[in-house]
């Protein structure tokens, strides 16, 4: 099957599919005409008494609504791998159940946002490297989103034996999905049961998003995929022989808290062995008002770790939204396949523009039109705002059959208001590092590219041009961390570094949809299987495939080890390309075939990450209700910030403050034989001197602990980031931690 043909019988499964889709649908409203709202109430570790706890949900609620209780308020109970429920409340009872004795949190239910064949290769992680296939087989990926188009070509389960036996889940099956031995588990998530009326009620995915994300993990091998022709190749994702468990959890109107919060019970408890989430929100949330935060803290307990996009709101600092140290907090990078559309005029002089244009004009001139010079005046408007094609400002009548040059780049949804023009030429000075699709021929150019086409338009009576269809070109510069990636510091705990590392996040070629439109947010008369998006969405499943990679070499590590492989052996990224270093770009961008032999990993458990949270100011009863055991936050047991055993370091300052700070760590060795590591510290800034005590560590064998102690001292003043990096070397592992101070004004 190709992707730009679909079967008779794949389309005959889309009409089912949509002819179903009206007889499952209901309305949505937010709250409830007397004032209550969602919130949900936080309780900690999972209850010992699983039975009875919806029960015990509805006492305390009675103890707190009294006579207003209604039984159906009480919308979810959390029971299966954390304590919690899910209620409707008004503010006032809000904040008396959350001076209830054993309430950790309680916050309103908000919404969060969905924040790949040419990406492997260009990383080196080729599709002949060295596998463990059985061991790989038997992991299973959960992947928390807008759920799965199980048909497609990358989730055949050709060759699959059954689910593994550890397998505690369950697939959701209706008249409209079944899962088979590749998609082995598959949820649907809605906790208010008020369902959008775009939306299948079923984990099959209208989005793409779900789709695309779980084929860049795990999806199979598929020769010839491509959008409409463009990036050609074997589709596959990292880790092709692994499961796939999805949970939909996301809509056309968002990813609720509460459902968020109801996969991740699920997941822990069906068995999943790593989860990948690439949503977030729209602000920083302390850990524990965080859905993801806490649903990431209970899968790390259980020994999953929660791999996360960073967000797509940069360039600006503090703007990363998942950052919880016990979680993989991943950046986006570019990979060295860029699409240009070029737009060629009447008088044969050629512009390079950046759009994924999957439409061919045969090279056929059409009249070219200057969005200035066709306002819509019944509407109001002058050619003074209808060149930036802004809402309504354009006359449709005046632009139909005609090529659109705006003084603007546009959301494909505008495209509706000149939806007959024959294509769209954008242009200004914005960042033009991801290539968006849109439902018309269209480029984007740059702003002199555009005023050489209004120079040639002023002096031509009949202007003329044509848009070709998208082609690869070379990017040299690859990789670099694009605009919209978001960035550290890390908001709630600014000595803690965020992001951890990057991975290709910008035109990747992945498995989707074929009802969810190629462009996004607009319908129009393309259908494809495969599509090429970009987001920290796309760059959080590269890394999970490569943290899958590492398990199955290294079944019984931990999160934290695993993760830890996976950062001191990327590759930093140039500093020049990128002025925001380490809170672009973490660590650097991921090396999985490195990171299956680390040399040593930077450790870490429940109780570490517990002295952390005591030493965070949280107090002994609620890290009580977190950890499995009696933990108490005493001065003997408080962590310090600087000594959680994180894989980078990361130290704020004020301007020309006297630093005098030192950092412990403890490395564990991962290799056989015995070895003697020494310390050298690149690049240290100046006015700052940086050592480490002792500089030499000798390991005798697997599994033995060495520590140390990194301290800093001098000043610092802006340009507010200085780097450096940490590099623990035998010879032949060379384990590096990066290392920044950074100025807080």
């Amino acid at each position: 099957m190709t992707t730009n043909t679909m079967s008779s019988s794949l389309i005959f499964k889309l009409v089912v599919v949509l002819s179903l889709v009206s007889s499952l649908l209901v309305s949505s409203s937010d709250s409830d005409k007397d004032g209550r709202k969602v919130y949900i109430v936080y309780m900690g570790n999972k209850p010992k008494d699983t039975a009875s706890t919806p029960s015990h949900h509805m006492r305390m609620l009675k103890e707190v609504t009294g006579s207003n209780f209604a039984p159906e308020s009480l919308l979810h109970s959390y029971k299966r791998s954390f304590n919690g429920f899910v209620v409707k409340l008004t503010e006032e009872e809000a904040r008396t159940i959350s001076a209830k004795e054993g309430v950790v949190s309680v916050f309103p239910n908000g919404k969060k946002h969905l924040h790949t064949t040419r990406s492997w290769d260009f990383i080196g992680f080729t599709k002949d490297v060295p596998r463990v296939k059985q061991v790989e087989s038997n992991i299973v990926v959960g992947v928390l989103d807008s759920g799965i188009w199980p048909e497609n070509p990358s989730f055949s389960d050709f060759g699959y034996g059954p689910p593994p036996a550890k397998w505690k889940g369950t697939c959701q099956t209706s008249t409209n999905f079944t899962c088979n031995n590749k998609i082995i588990g598959a949820r649907a998530y809605r906790s208010d049961n008020d369902f959008p009326t775009q939306d299948i009620q079923s984990p099959r995915d209208s989005d793409g998003h779900g789709t695309h994300t779980a084929s860049t993990v795990a999806g199979g091998l598929v020769n010839q995929a491509s959008l409409y022709g463009l990036a050609l190749g074997t589709a596959r994702g990292g880790v092709p022989s692994a499961r796939i468990a999805v949970y939909k959890i996301c809509w056309s109107d968002g990813c609720s808290d509460a459902d968020i919060l109801a996969a991740f019970d699920d997941a822990i408890a069906d068995g999943v062995d790593i989860i990948s989430l690439s949503v977030g929100g729209n602000e920083a949330r302390y850990y524990f008002n965080d859905s993801i935060a806490i649903g990431a803290f209970h899968s790390m307990k259980h020994g999953i770790l929660t791999s996360n996009s960073a967000g797509n709101d940069g360039p600006d600092y503090f703007t990363i939204r998942n950052f919880s140290p016990w979680s993989l907090s991943v950046a986006a990078s570019t990979i060295d396949r860029k699409l240009v559309s070029r737009v060629q005029l009447g008088n044969r002089n050629i512009y390079q523009g950046y759009t994924i244009n999957t439409f061919d004009l045969g090279g056929k001139q059409y009249p070219l039109i200057y969005a200035g010079d066709a306002p819509n005046i019944a509407g109001g408007f002058t050619g003074s705002i209808s060149r930036f094609c802004s809402e309504n400002s354009i006359d449709s009548s005046l632009v139909s059959g005609k090529i659109l040059l705006c003084d603007s780049v546009l959301p494909p949804s505008s495209f509706v208001y000149f939806s007959d023009a024959a294509g769209v030429v954008m242009n200004d000075n914005g960042v033009k590092n991801p290539s968006n699709s849109y439902p018309l021929p269209s480029s984007y150019l740059e702003t002199v590219d555009g005023n050489a086409i209004k120079t040639y338009m002023a002096s031509n009576g009949v202007p003329t041009a044509t848009i070709l269809k998208s082609s690869a070109v070379n990017d040299t510069s690859a990789p670099f961390i694009v605009s919209f990636s978001s960035r550290g510091p890390n908001p709630e705990t600014l000595d803690i570094l965020k992001p951890d590392l990057t991975a290709p996040g910008v035109e990747i070629l992945a498995a989707w949809s074929p009802i969810a439109p190629i462009s996004s947010g607009v319908i129009d008369s393309r259908t494809s299987m495969y599509n090429i998006i970009s987001g920290t969405s796309m760059s959080c499943p590269h890394a999970t495939a490569a943290a899958v990679y590492v398990k199955t070499f290294h079944p019984t590590w931990s999160p934290a080890a695993i993760k830890s492989a996976l950062m001191t052996t990327a590759t930093p990224l140039n500093p020049e390309l990128n002025v925001q270093a380490e809170f672009a770009y973490g660590a650097g961008q991921i090396n999985p075939l490195k990171a299956i032999s680390p040399g040593l990993v930077y450790d870490a458990n429940e109780f570490d990450y517990v002295k952390f949270l005591c030493g965070q100011g949280y107090t002994t009863a609620m890290v009580q209700r977190l950890s499995n055991d009696n933990s108490i936050c005493s001065s003997a047991n408080s962590g310090r910030v600087w000594d959680l055993n994180y894989p980078s370091f990361a130290l704020s300052s004020t301007p020309s403050q006297s630093i005098n700070q030192f950092f412990r760590r403890t490395l564990t060795n991962v290799e056989s034989k015995a070895s003697t590591y020494r310390s050298t510290i690149l690049g240290a800034p100046q006015g700052l001197t940086i050592t480490v005590n002792p500089q030499v560590l000798s390991f005798s064998g697997f599994g033995e602990k060495k520590s140390f102690t990194l301290t800093i001292r001098g000043t610092i003043n802006p340009p507010s980031i200085v780097s450096a990096s940490l590099v623990w070397s035998d010879g032949s592992h060379n384990v590096r931690s990066p290392i920044t101070v950074y100025v807080v004004t």
